[in-house]
Parts: C-alpha cells; sequence; structure tokens
C-alpha cells in the first residue's frame, strides 16, 4: 500500500547573499512577492497538495520564519479592537487550522543534501516533499499536487522539472529521462550543475521534490563534494541504482526568485493580479511604457 505523504520539508537555512542588504537581518524567504512572503506561498502550495505537516529546515537569523507562522496574541488583539475582522481572520490562519509547524537547526550550512538529513528524525520512515521556497511557481493546479498523483500512482520518489536553455544547464541539477509507465518519464541519470556541452539534456530540476524515505539512506553514504557539502542529487543518483525515480515536467511559470530578475517578474505578475493593487499597478505600469 502507497503511504500518504503528510508532511514537507523546507530548507530555509541559507544567507540569501544574493539580496544583501536587505537580508542581513531577515531572511530571505521573508522577502515579500506583494503581501504574503516567499514561504508563505511555498506552505500554502503544500497546504493546497493536502499536506498537514511542515518542518522547516532553518539556521542562524531565522528566527523570523517561525514568528511569522507562530500565534501573535499582541498582533491580534490589536486588530479586533480596531475592527479589522478581515486582517484579523487573514493572521490567525498562519498556519491554516490542522496544519503544524516543526523547525530543525542545520548547525553549518552543508548543501541541501545535508539540510534535508537535518530533518530525518522528524520525517522518519515516511515519504515526504521538499519545497524551496526562492521558486516560487504560478500554477492553476498546485506542483506539488500535479507531482503527488504520479506518486500516488507510482510509490516512487517524483521530481519537478522543466526545459531550460542550454546555455543555462550549470545552473540545476539536470536529468536524463526515457519514457516508461505510460506516460510518465522515468529518470536514468541525474547531474549536478554540468556545463552545456557535458548536460545529458535541458530537463532541470527545479525546487520540488517527492521523495521517498531511502533517500536519507543515500545520502549518508555520498561523499562530501566541494566545501564539505552534501549535495541533494548526488543522493537522488545513488537513489534510482535502487529504486524507480520519476521526472514530472508540471504546468505552471515558475519564477526564480533567488535572483533578483526573478524577484521582480514575480512582484509585477503577482501586482497585476492583486484584488487591491492590480487596476492602480496596471494604469500606472502602463503610464511609464
Amino acid at each position: 500500500m502507497i503511504k500518504k505523504i503528510r508532511k514537507a520539508v523546507f530548507p530555509v537555512a541559507g544567507m540569501g547573499s544574493r539580496f544583501l542588504p536587505a537580508t542581513k537581518a531577515s531572511p530571505k524567504e521573508m522577502l515579500p512577492v506583494v503581501d504574503k512572503p516567499l514561504i508563505q506561498y511555498a506552505v500554502e502550495e503544500a497546504v493546497a497538495a493536502g499536506i498537514t505537516e511542515m518542518i522547516f529546515v532553518t539556521g542562524r537569523g531565522k528566527r523570523a520564519i517561525e514568528d511569522h507562522f507562530d500565534k501573535a496574541y499582541e498582533l491580534e488583539a490589536e486588530l479586533a479592537q480596531r475592527g479589522k475582522d478581515r486582517m484579523l481572520e487573514i493572521v490567525r490562519n498562519l498556519p491554516p487550522s490542522g496544519v503544524s509547524c516543526a523547525y530543525v537547526r542545520q548547525p553549518e550550512a552543508l548543501g541541501l543534501g545535508h539540510a534535508i538529513l537535518c530533518a530525518a528524525p522528524l520525517v522518519g520512515d515516511e515519504p515526504f516533499a521538499v519545497v524551496l521556497a526562492d521558486d516560487l511557481i504560478d500554477s492553476k493546479v498546485p506542483v506539488l499536487r500535479q507531482m503527488m498523483e504520479w506518486y500516488e500512482k507510482s510509490g516512487s520518489s517524483v521530481l519537478g522539472v522543466q526545459q531550460v536553455p542550454r546555455a543555462q544547464t550549470g545552473q540545476y541539477g539536470i536529468v536524463q529521462t526515457e519514457h516508461g509507465m505510460g506516460e510518465y518519464l522515468r529518470v536514468t541519470g541525474i547531474v549536478e550543475k554540468p556545463a552545456p556541452d557535458r548536460a545529458p539534456s535541458t530537463l532541470a530540476v527545479v525546487g520540488r521534490y517527492i521523495l521517498t524515505p531511502s533517500v536519507f539512506d543515500t545520502l549518508r553514504e555520498v561523499a562530501p563534494g566541494a566545501g564539505g557539502e552534501i549535495q541533494l542529487t548526488d543522493g537522488i543518483a545513488r537513489l534510482l541504482e535502487r529504486e524507480m525515480v520519476l521526472a514530472c515536467p508540471f504546468e505552471g511559470v515558475r519564477y526564480d526568485c533567488g535572483s533578483k530578475l526573478g524577484y521582480l517578474k514575480a512582484t509585477v505578475t503577482y501586482g497585476l493580479r492583486h484584488e487591491e493593487t492590480g487596476t492602480a499597478f496596471a494604469h500606472w505600469l502602463a503610464e511609464r511604457t
């Protein structure tokens, strides 16, 4: 019987150096896109996929993330006193009812694979999702929900993938695939940040994973790379030797909010759609073109 996915891991211990000085005292995951921080969009995607247990792998200076999803008695009292019922409901719904949050520290920045290993005691012997908040994906059906459908039919790990320009393969984990199980793509190889002329394809893994607990074993086995980092890509490569892994080309538009340009694109897109700002913002932009 295929186990239901109840837990999602959010690796949020990175420094966010590309956004300094904004991230000097505030986590990059708390950067707002209109009126919600990136980490909230990530959690909402997980909730929409039916996940109820959120596990945050944090580091030094990330307390704001814990505070964001904690109860704020003084703020709620102030909003109630002022009769701001709509805002009060929004604040009280962080996180939504029935959803729990847990936190574990990554003591050193030793790679994404190491961050996942830090979550192992909280995940246990269960399949789980991994969401990178830097990758904000705009889609009608949440990307994790799309991937969950593949997992529920196969019981296998599933990687969220999309085509990227060959010149950019050095920025991603790149997969080699073959058709298997009907419409599904079976991963036959994965390489971390290959040069364009050495990339096996242009199909990149972008910030969404569904993984079986076997990945913890493979991550413990892989040798640390440059800087002593343990790469999730290496753990998945070894996982391929033991079980099937699928690649899911999801439907949706991805914004790389780990880059300034991607973050600005997301802000404009979501700002134009927002019920409070959309019309006025569109007029303002039109006046400047």
